[in-house]
């Protein structure tokens, strides 16, 4: 039986990615912050083992030698979060706290689980975004870290060719979890700390990122179909280094890839309300 190590397991694409590999027949160890989060993973399949693991505590990753097998065949970083919010306003405090979540804590784990991954010929699958490709306003913090996972795993893939380990990224746009049926209200809490000076500054941009994430929830795409692509990084023969997860993503990448830097921001700017004066 091959065993998966995956991070942020406890809701969305993470829960969905640990009990699909459950039911075909993955040992998987699901990291989590809160045993009663391991409780009901294993309520919906008993043969998953949950793992306290919040991946910003050093002895918590430490602890991982501990618990997992020797011949653990695969990691998939999938825990994150999104600070969202102007640039401008954002605190250094919620700006460290992303880059601690998204990528020094998602690079500490994958150090820590190497070793095993080396030594079984194993695979490395990192939940990346689109919004590591292109950034878009009010979301900078959340941009910037997934862009830095990116190059951070870019340098790791070709590292790693020595020993023959797959590294792919897997590049979701919206998807119909907690996290963007949440959205309106993570604006709403991002709104109601600012001070009334910020909050009359950026009126135009706020209100534009609330039609946003009203917008996002109706397009989000079912949590399947990341993750049918995490299965293929894992099982395929011929892992490929990046999986844009659906049409529209595909679409999204390439559009953005191609269009004059000023066109998109225009279109960018337009679509977040945001008017030049």
């Amino acid at each position: 039986m091959k065993s998966v190590l995956v991070t942020g397991a406890a809701r969305g694409i993470g829960k969905a990615i640990s009990l699909r590999l459950a039911e075909t027949g993955w040992q998987v160890y699901a990291g989590v912050r809160k045993p009663a989060d391991g409780d009901a993973l294993v309520a919906q399949h008993p043969g998953i083992i949950p793992v306290l693991l919040d991946i910003t505590d050093a002895d918590q990753i430490a602890a991982l030698d501990q618990t997992l097998p020797a011949d653990l065949d695969a990691v998939v970083n999938n825990a994150g979060i999104v600070v969202d919010g102007p640039v401008e306003i954002l605190s250094t405090e919620s700006l460290r706290d992303q880059f601690e979540v998204n990528v020094i804590g998602t690079i500490a784990v994958t150090q820590a689980v190497l070793p095993r991954i080396r030594a079984n010929k194993g695979r490395i699958v990192f939940l990346s975004s689109l919004s590591g490709r292109i950034s878009t306003p009010g979301t900078g913090a959340y941009n910037s870290s997934k862009f830095a996972l990116e190059g951070m795993v870019d340098a790791l893939r070709i590292e790693l060719r020595p020993w023959g380990i797959p590294v792919s990224m897997i590049e979701p746009g919206p998807i119909a979890t907690d996290m963007w049926s949440d959205a309106v209200q993570m604006v709403d809490n991002t709104i109601a700390r600012l001070t009334p000076a910020q909050s009359e500054l950026y009126a135009n941009h706020l209100a534009g990122m609330r039609k946003m994430a009203q917008q996002v929830q109706k397009i989000a795409a079912p949590v399947s179909t990341v993750v049918d692509e995490v299965e293929r990084a894992l099982t395929t023969r011929r892992p490929k280094a990046r999986y844009v997860v659906g049409l529209s993503g595909k679409i999204q990448a390439l559009s953005a890839g191609l269009t004059p830097t000023p066109i998109l921001d225009a279109v960018l700017a337009m679509a977040s309300g945001i008017k030049r004066r």
